[in-house]
């Protein structure tokens, strides 16, 4: 007989083992690389922003595209987070698209930012900071397109 079933026999409830929910047993850290993808994905989403990160960043970032084996991070390219154990604090560099309300633009992201943030982490979000840091013009090429070499434009999810 096992102790369960003497227990059981007994007349008392079975041991268990290790005490309290499973699912609080044990610690999750969360890389502040992770909640920069969330950040960035989540802020390209929004219309009127045009790209992320400022105009050096997008250049180094297409030039590590085209060389081979050379590997870049455009979702996270413009966020930059500190995640402690339960807040994290993010700073975002965007290109709005000329003839947008930058102040709505700004909000947009920071709605869109600390949501997605919060419910795919569980992390509270203390703080958005936005710098922008240009405006794309209808009549101006993105700085990748004339490089020589270039393919298409950074994708943007819209």
């Amino acid at each position: 007989m096992t102790e369960s079933q003497h227990s059981a026999a007994a007349g008392t409830p079975p041991v268990k083992r290790g005490g309290g929910d499973p699912g609080s047993r044990g610690r999750t850290t969360i890389a502040d690389g992770v909640v920069e993808k969330i950040a960035g994905l989540a802020a390209r989403d929004v219309v009127g922003v045009h790209a992320m990160g400022s105009g050096l960043a997008r250049t180094l970032g297409a030039v590590r595209d085209r060389v081979p084996g050379g590997r870049s991070a455009p979702a996270t390219r413009g966020v930059r987070a500190e995640v402690g154990e339960v807040q994290t604090a993010l700073d975002l560099e965007i290109v709005v698209d000329y003839g947008v309300a930058i102040a709505d633009v700004a909000r947009a992201v920071r709605e869109n930012v600390i949501s997605a943030v919060e419910r795919m982490t569980g992390l509270e979000v203390v703080e958005v900071n936005i710098a922008v840091v240009d405006v794309k013009l209808p009549d101006e090429e993105d700085e990748t397109d004339g490089a020589e070499g270039a393919g298409a434009p950074e994708p943007r999810l819209r």
